[in-house]
């Protein structure tokens, strides 16, 4: 008899019996009929090895032989060996939460150690010990943002990521806020617009930069014409991106968060990732989730501690913060580990070779015929196409290429459907970007 599955009648019954179940009818009363099993018909148990060589076959037949140029938040970006070497050390498989300083000092300092890499990173003053995502993180500031200000107003740019847009929108679908969407004009943020929209309820002004169209923008200004009238201003930001251009505390920004995916953390399917977020010190008793501070014990000796923690809904329930602030530490060391290796130049250095493969990439596909590259703003390493066909069937062909050719921009924007935007990292070589221009050409025209 497999110990693991029974083969006849009779020790299905012996099974049962064992369990205290009269019959199958019985052990599954709890599901509802249309959702129980069909058939237990398995397959006969096989051991370790055939079972790795089974799932490699099956894992072979999926599209992993693909190049990506597709970026849209989450890049395909390097991560050096030393990063998942380091974080694969069984010192960091600790306890989730550490709640006793005393026994978690190793993984209060790497927390520490994170928070201050990431605001040396954006200018700004403090940060947490890392949320969910990019998105959950940007809603966490929206939601910061009205408690600070106690208005209900806020302004949204159509440049913010509309996966994030879609997230924000699920998590306030029941609250009383108020959301006002401005364009992008030439690929920035509608000044005009936005000034019409700012007045005494607003509590927010939310921006993305570089923006979902890959456009990079100075934002100073209407940081300047939101405070004027009591509003505080979130960013949206791309870490990598920082290497080069002007930080969020440069202009003046209250809240800024982003999505930590590019700090050393491969794509992997969707995750896990880790989202961040960083504020100025006099909003910090405003910000949710975990915060890791440095102080002294008794013997006067360096240590760490939660301080300030706001992950109170195990005891205030509807009046936390935040329901939804928990941390992903793990994820926040690897990004830790990786900053740390890289380095203020390295980092430098990686945004330079960003931004330059973009731009030879821009170049090369501007060269296709019928493809126009739309250049009415910079941008850092992502940029969108006009195509003479539908973007998605583009994208479709382009599989059979062997690339990930991009995001089409039609599936979120309407009006959009011939634009395609694609993103270049510093894995993206000279024959990479020539191959897949040739590509995209055959697609194109064939």
């Amino acid at each position: 008899m497999n110990p693991y599955i029974a083969n006849t009648p009779e020790e299905t019954r012996e099974l049962l019996a064992a369990i205290g179940a009269a019959s199958m009818d019985e052990l599954f009363a709890d599901i509802l009929p249309h959702q129980r099993p069909k058939s237990f018909d398995l397959p006969a148990g096989r051991s370790e090895m055939e079972v790795m060589m089974h799932l490699d076959r099956l894992a072979r037949k999926n599209s992993s032989h693909l190049t990506p140029f597709i970026g849209a938040g989450f890049y395909d970006h390097y991560v050096p060996a030393a990063v998942s070497a380091l974080v694969s050390r069984g010192e960091f498989f600790t306890a989730y939460t550490p709640y006793q300083p005393e026994c978690s000092q190793g993984t209060l300092q790497a927390l520490y150690e994170f928070q201050s890499s990431i605001c040396a990173l954006t200018g700004m003053e403090v940060a947490n010990a890392s949320l969910y995502d990019g998105g959950t993180a940007l809603f966490e500031a929206v939601m910061m943002a009205l408690r600070v200000t106690g208005r209900n107003r806020v302004i949204m740019d159509g440049g913010v990521s509309p996966i994030y847009r879609k997230m924000i929108e699920t998590y306030t679908g029941n609250l009383d806020i108020e959301f006002a969407e401005t364009p992008v004009v030439h690929g920035q943020s509608d000044r005009a617009q936005i000034a019409k929209l700012l007045s005494d309820k607003a509590a927010a002004v939310i921006l993305q930069n570089p923006n979902f169209f890959g456009a990079v923008d100075d934002h100073s200004d209407i940081v300047k014409q939101a405070h004027a009238v009591g509003a505080l201003v979130i960013e949206s930001v791309y870490p990598i991106s920082l290497g080069l251009l002007k930080t969020p505390g440069e202009m003046g920004v209250d809240i800024a968060t982003g999505e930590g995916q590019s700090l050393g953390l491969s794509l992997n399917f969707g995750g896990p990732y880790l989202g961040f977020m960083t504020t100025r010190k006099e909003l910090i008793r405003k910000m949710p989730g975990r915060i890791v501070g440095e102080t002294v014990d008794v013997n006067d000796r360096r240590c760490f501690v939660n301080t300030l923690q706001a992950r109170e809904q195990h005891i205030r329930r509807e009046k936390a913060t935040s329901n939804i602030c928990t941390n992903v530490s793990l994820c926040a060391v690897q990004a830790q580990i990786f900053m740390a290796l890289m380095g203020r130049k390295g980092l430098r250095e990686m945004a330079q070779l960003n931004l330059d493969k973009a731009e030879f990439a821009r170049q090369t596909l501007g060269k296709i015929k019928g493809v126009e590259v739309k250049k009415s703003s910079p941008t850092f390493n992502e940029f969108c196409v006009v195509l003479p066909k539908n973007a998605a069937d583009a994208v479709g062909g382009m599989i059979e290429e062997g690339f990930a050719a991009g995001f089409p921009l039609g599936r979120y924007y309407k009006g959009m459907d011939n634009y395609l935007l694609v993103a270049v990292t510093e894995k993206r070589t000279k024959e990479e970007i020539l191959r897949f221009a040739e590509s995209l050409e055959a697609v194109l025209w064939s």
